[in-house]
């Protein structure tokens, strides 16, 4: 949008501006971490007086400098030098406050081209005052014409899907699950926080000696958390297989171990916890800046899946979706073009999996493919590309052509889009956390989540 100024010449008394403007609690994250302010009265899930509600109070800095941005953007605008400013509060700005910020010129200074302005800040709802002052400004004597979105953009790293999906899970009763080999700081950490979130009830299985030791190390007790004493991992592994073939455990948790000695007895054909699926990984992402969760699949057990294996990872992947809240998960099938090659395997599978759907071979969700990853996700790409579909530019769901792909897909989000990763396979009997030795402690505890709230849907409990 191009914006001029109001040269000092142009200005006369009398002279209104306004902007309307909502505050969100990415506006208090944003404004908390360049000011340094990081009182917790103004973060959206803190709480910062000791009531036990967070309160998401606009710092009064920043509703000033709302007035600021009418001066400097509005009126007078571009090249307005600020001399002084006086304010007082009579109420407050919360996150998700919509207000308006009003200028009034009130005198000018031909001597020196300041401008006096008188300034208010109210809530629009009950159209209530929050703040009245004056300010007294250097008005520009050039006319200066710009573009507003010449700024860049920001997005604020907040993982507000994993918030609600711990807020939405946290109500369920605690899913019992077998921690496997819990040794180390990280994964007994996760198991325990977990736990205190009311997600999980653990049982650890693993060596007890070196679970103690580290709960010493971490100052954390372990009182009324049942431990198994297996030293082996192969054997603490089987063990948790155990119990949940007898019910003692609703689910599987990895902790220090490699992922195929905790997948070994899992898989057994005999003693395992098989049903008839595939077995397969569902990475659940929170995205900075995306309006919702993406789920990429499989990321971590099938290594080069043929069409049948495929299918059975997108209908777990919409399973989970499902689990998750999305009432018609959208499910993009990946390749490196969004028209099918021959010469391109998996755009062939992607048109195959699309076609197997609409016959309803895969239910559930909507499919589409070949998309390329451009198109799938981005609503602007897939209509310069002129692609007509309800899954194109919306897509939950990201079914990658092999573990290559998807593994590379997962880290670039984590470790360039700065996302966080839960995961899952599904498959079993028993849904299985399965997180990286490197996961924090979010990620943990959205892996619990989202195995919780498959566990409650399949099992028919509402949340």
């Amino acid at each position: 949008m191009q914006i001029e100024n109001r040269t000092f010449d142009e200005l006369k008394v009398g002279d209104q501006a306004e902007l309307r403007r909502l505050c969100t609690a990415d506006d208090l994250l944003v404004y908390a971490n360049v000011s340094g302010n990081h009182n917790p009265l103004h973060i959206h899930n803190k709480d910062g007086d000791g009531d036990g509600h967070p309160e998401a109070i606009a710092p009064g800095s920043f509703v000033a400098a709302l007035v600021g941005a009418v001066l400097g953007s509005v009126m007078p605008g571009a090249g307005t030098v600020y001399r002084r400013q006086s304010w007082e509060y009579h109420g407050r700005v919360f996150a998700g406050d919509e207000v308006t910020i009003h200028v009034i010129v009130t005198d000018k200074n031909d001597n020196d081209t300041s401008v006096t302005l008188a300034t208010e800040v109210r809530r629009i709802t009950g159209n209530t005052l929050v703040l009245s002052g004056m300010a007294e400004v250097y008005a520009p004597r050039q006319k200066v014409s710009y573009n507003s979105h010449d700024l860049p953009g920001l997005i604020v790293q907040r993982h507000r899907h994993f918030e609600k999906l711990l807020h939405k899970a946290e109500p369920l009763a605690a899913l019992r699950t077998a921690v496997v080999c819990p040794e180390e700081p990280n994964s007994l950490g996760g198991a325990l926080k977990a736990r205190d979130h009311t997600l999980i009830d653990p049982i650890l299985i693993g060596s007890s000696a070196r679970i103690l030791d580290v709960a010493r190390t971490m100052g954390l007790s372990l009182d009324g958390v049942e431990i198994i004493d297996e030293p082996l991992h192969r054997d603490a592994a089987r063990k948790a297989v155990e119990l949940c073939h007898s019910g003692a455990a609703q689910a599987i948790m990895k902790g220090h171990l490699h992922t195929d000695q905790l997948l070994r007895p899992i898989l057994d054909k005999q003693t395992g916890l098989r049903m008839g699926r595939r077995f397969t990984h569902i990475f659940v992402m929170d995205v900075p800046g995306q309006p919702h969760p993406i789920l990429v699949t499989d990321a971590a057990i099938n290594i080069a899946p043929d069409l049948k294996t495929k299918v059975d990872i997108t209908q777990n992947a919409i399973d989970l979706a499902i689990s998750l809240g999305v009432e018609e998960p959208k499910v993009g099938v990946l390749s490196a073009t969004e028209t099918v090659n021959p010469d391109i395997p998996s755009s062939i599978d992607a048109a195959l999996l699309s076609k197997m759907a609409e016959r309803g071979q895969i239910t559930g969700g909507l499919v589409d493919g070949p998309l390329a990853m451009d198109n799938a996700v981005d609503i602007a790409a897939a209509r310069t590309k002129g692609i007509t579909s309800a899954v194109a530019g919306r897509a939950d769901i990201l079914v990658v052509p092999n573990l290559d792909a998807g593994n590379m897909l997962a880290k670039q989000l984590t470790y360039i889009s700065h996302a966080e990763a839960a995961g899952l396979v599904l498959g079993a009997r028993v849904p299985i956390i399965l997180n990286s030795r490197a996961d924090d402690d979010m990620s943990r505890l959205a892996s619990c989540a989202v195995a919780a709230l498959h566990h409650a849907r399949m099992a028919g409990i509402s949340s």
